[in-house]
């Protein structure tokens, strides 16, 4: 079974890729602005800038340690592996 994105041209001729609603764009395009905006986004870009200007990591939303719960982390390591 082929699990690959489609390549172009398809060897029939034919091209997988349909046209998209215009009004299923603009619900995209809608929904990428809102989330970009949104007060998550914008606490992200703002540590992250901050860290990079400092040299730094931003400590909240990558801690140093690679997990937000370092005890579940670590007992998920200890489970044994089926």
């Amino acid at each position: 079974m082929d699990l690959n994105f489609p390549h172009f041209p398809r060897p029939d001729g034919e091209s997988p890729v349909g046209r998209m609603p215009a009004s299923l764009a603009v619900l995209m395009v809608g929904i990428a602005a809102r989330q970009a905006a949104g007060p998550t986004a914008v606490m992200h870009a703002l540590a992250l800038a901050q860290a990079q200007s400092s040299g730094d990591r931003p400590a909240l939303l990558a801690p140093a340690h690679g997990a937000f719960n370092p005890a579940v982390a670590t007992l998920l390591a200890a489970e044994p592996q089926e």
